[in-house]
């Protein structure tokens, strides 16, 4: 089995953290929202790896 412990899980967890914060803000349907969330939950390293090639990204900012 692969592991992630010490400062590789910490580093997996901001960056799932950030991938959720995207897919809250993202324009995407409710339904998607909420598969997207539990993919990353569910798999940390697949569901955040799924999301950043596939998932929906955060409304831009406009200056």
């Amino acid at each position: 089995m692969f592991e992630l412990s010490g400062i590789g899980g910490l580093i997996l967890l901001a960056l799932d953290i950030y991938a959720l914060v995207s897919i809250v803000s993202s324009d995407a349907s409710t339904a998607k929202k909420v598969i997207w969330s539990l993919a990353v939950i569910i798999f940390p390293l697949v569901g955040f790896i799924a999301w950043l090639l596939f998932g929906p990204r955060g409304s831009p900012r406009h200056a």
